[in-house]
């Protein structure tokens, strides 16, 4: 029972910003032209790199809400670099985190969390760039091609589309990866103590691993962390050690760990997540060793007004989880729909791809194989990797299709 209150809770929490993360992406795919996109955030430059860390620091997004839009990035032309500079930028921090944190902890956290989001978003990023280099996993969905959707040339026929990619065709996309990571985190929070970290007082450095191991893996936003960092150091453990909570807890969740993974690879997931960790730790002790910790003292009084929604349900953060819930069954249903009702006949050859991770291979497959002349229909099960294609068609146009627009066909 208290697994299910913790989890409608932090559904509850994230909803909203999962909600504003999916229009967000909507408007990005709607209204800016992929080709701006990629000028301004291709290639694994440093430019690039900074470029989309400055742009994600002050967005209000967290871990969850910054996937969908991270994602339409990569797929409008951002690197994978840029991409996981601003995923992890942007949870970090925001214009409404940086103001909480200047009432509660004071000025120098308030200006330490965005000077520590922008140099791990950097360091971050440009790792990511050089451990893509030669590694066909990392390019997951970066295909930017014809994914067959022609968005109008009016503002309500952009509206219309941005809504319709960010709302379903996104949602399609990592909605089972958030609720897998939902799930996972709910699970972490309930079974672990809360006085875990109150034994490790003395010991920075373990405090700051056990910090780490707790707060990746579970959700809590960038605003939400600032009372519990608080709590922490009242309890005894050193500024450095809330520092870590404060950048680690709101950049990753087991939710993000999983898109990421899923869209940009393991081996980007991985770089990822160890610039956080690194990056959060060596923050904490620079904290802790190089500046004065008087710096590092907080107001009492206001400890109880700074998380949004810990005591009670806000209504307004229930109508976005019914929302939510909605959107995720309706996208669930149509993806049993179109697996039930794939039509297999004398007049279908399957194909076995490799290289498709979400709703957007499979729209860009689908699109571009069903123009080939003979080509009837064209259905695609994403989770086996089969494309169903009929008619009397030519075998192989159809491979030199599927190479051609970036993916793998393989052999049955």
């Amino acid at each position: 029972m208290e697994i299910l209150e913790t989890l409608l809770f932090m559904l509850n929490e994230m909803s909203p910003y999962i909600l504003l993360g999916f229009f967000i992406a909507g408007l990005l795919h709607a209204f800016v032209p992929a080709r701006v996109m990629s000028r301004h955030l291709s290639g694994s430059g440093w430019r690039s790199v900074v470029k989309a860390a400055i742009i994600g620091i002050p967005l209000p997004l967290c871990s969850c809400g910054v996937l969908p839009t991270a994602v339409a990035m990569r797929r409008n032309g951002a690197s994978s670099a840029a991409s996981s500079s601003f995923l992890i930028a942007t949870p970090q921090t925001g214009v409404d985190s940086i103001a909480a944190t200047y009432s509660l902890l004071g000025p120098a956290f308030a200006v330490i969390r965005p000077v520590a989001a922008l140099v791990t978003a950097f360091a971050g990023g440009c790792l990511v760039g050089k451990a893509e280099k030669g590694s066909p996993e990392a390019q997951g969905c970066s295909r930017v091609g014809d994914d067959g959707e022609t968005i109008p040339d009016t503002f309500a026929g952009k509206m219309k589309s941005a809504l319709y990619y960010g709302f379903f065709r996104m949602v399609q996309s990592i909605g089972k990866w958030l609720v897998l990571g939902l799930v996972i985190a709910a699970l972490i929070t309930v079974c672990v103590p809360s006085d875990f970290f109150v034994s490790l007082a003395d010991r920075p450095l373990l405090a700051m691993i056990a910090v780490v191991i707790v707060a990746v893996p579970m959700y809590v936003c960038a605003t939400g962390s600032i009372p519990i960092a608080l709590s922490l150091m009242l309890k005894g453990l050193s500024p450095g050690t809330a520092l870590v909570l404060l950048m680690a807890g709101p950049a990753a969740n087991f939710a993000s760990i999983t898109v990421i993974s899923r869209t940009m690879g393991r081996r980007s997931a991985a770089v990822y997540l160890g610039s956080i960790v690194v990056g959060a730790i060596c923050f904490g002790f620079a904290v802790d060793y190089l500046l004065p910790s008087e710096w590092f003292t907080a107001p009492l009084a206001t400890i109880h007004g700074a998380c949004h929604g810990v005591s009670s349900l806000s209504v307004f953060d229930t109508v976005c989880s019914v929302i939510l819930v909605s959107l995720l069954v309706i996208a669930f249903t149509a993806q049993l729909y179109n697996r039930k009702h794939n039509k297999i006949t004398d007049m279908t050859t399957e194909y076995h791809i490799k290289g498709m991770s979400c709703a957007h291979c499979k729209a860009t497959i689908e699109k571009n194989l069903a123009r080939i002349e003979g080509v009837t229909s064209v259905t695609v099960d994403l989770p086996s990797g089969v494309a169903f294609v009929e008619g009397e068609h030519d075998r192989d146009a159809v491979i030199g299709k599927i190479r051609e627009i970036g993916f793998d066909p393989v052999d049955a």
